[in-house]
Parts: C-alpha cells; structure tokens; sequence
C-alpha cells in the first residue's frame, strides 16, 4: 500500500465531489493597499465636510472575498471597485469562519445587499452606505447576529478600524485639527 492512499483528497477533489463550497481560508488573503483590494473587510473614507466637522461619520463598504470594493454611493446606485469618497482611509479586517457557508456565504451576502440597494434611494440619515454594510452583514449572519446597524458599525469603525497607512491617518483627522485649531484660536482672540 503507498502512502498517498493515507492522504486527503485534493481541494479539486473536494469540490468534484460536492464539497468545498463553504470552505473558509485558514489564512486570510493579503490586503493590498496599492490596488485597494481589502478581502473580508469593511472599508471606511472621509466624507468632505461632514467628516471635517464630526470625525467618526464617513463613508463606508464592503469587500467581497477577493477583496473587491461594494458602497452604496447614491440613490439606485452601488458601486464596485470605486468608493464615492475617494480611496479608504481605514479598514476594518473581518474572517469568513463568523459566517456560516465561508466565503461562499460572505460573498452572497455581499452581492444580495448590493442588489437590494441598487433599487434604493440614499437617506443621509436612516439607510445610507452603512445601512447597506450592516444588511450584508446580517444576510450572511456575521457572528450569527442579524442585528447590525448603522450605528454599530459606526462605533466599531471609530473604535477598531485601522488607518490604511500614514496619509489615511492625516487625510482622516487634518481637516477636523485645522478647523478646531481655527476655532479655538477664533475663541480666544475674539
């Protein structure tokens, strides 16, 4: 007897035998900030004006698996590859093993919240880019909750999302500095 006979089956195998379509990576894809590729993340840019006046509003997507870029851009409109604002600022790693189905599920939760958004139209307020994140998170059942909001992702963008690099960094917080500076300054001489 040889001792490939002990092996597992090949992936091509798995999946010729029906298998393999809720596999989940042991080791997430690299994230290249070059081509704004971010697999498995949620991805966040400034919104000029209102992210200059109140930091933690913004801009926000999703990616698909392979790192594609989805945002609710505007009314009937989500776009792939080109987020409204700009290029993210910061991102928001997440893994397909809190979905159940892996990446087969994450990317159909991502596609079906992007059609439902594309016969929408965009409220600053009430169903937005984050809306838009939030339903694709509960249609794949992120850590099997179904109850993610705007006001969630918010939150955990402020609190655990990392700047794509240095000029992410200024991008996001020099416009609030300059325009805080400018009224403390205002302040105290007038």
């Amino acid at each position: 007897m040889s001792s490939s006979s002990n092996q597992q089956p090949s992936e091509d195998a798995e999946r010729a035998m029906g298998g393999g379509t809720d596999r989940v990576p042991e080791r997430l894809p690299p994230i290249d900030f070059d081509m704004d590729r971010f697999p498995y993340c949620i991805v966040w840019t400034p919104i000029p004006v209102l992210t200059w006046i109140i930091p933690f509003i913004g801009h926000m997507g999703i990616c698909m698996s392979n790192g594609v870029i989805r945002d609710f851009a505007g009314p009937y409109l989500v776009t792939e590859d080109k987020m409204a604002f700009g290029r993210p600022t910061r991102y928001l790693r997440l893994h397909p093993k809190h979905v159940e189905g892996g990446t087969y599920s994450w990317d159909e939760g991502v596609l079906k919240a992007s059609v439902l958004y594309g016969t929408r139209t965009h409220n600053l307020f009430c169903d937005n880019c984050h809306s838009h994140v939030a339903t694709a998170l509960c249609n794949m059942r992120y850590k099997d909750s179904t109850s993610w909001n705007m006001i969630i992702l918010s939150l955990w963008m402020f609190v655990c999302g990392r700047y794509v690099g240095f000029w992410g960094f200024i991008k996001t917080w020099l416009p609030f500095a300059l325009i805080l500076t400018l009224i403390i300054l205002l302040a105290v001489y007038f």
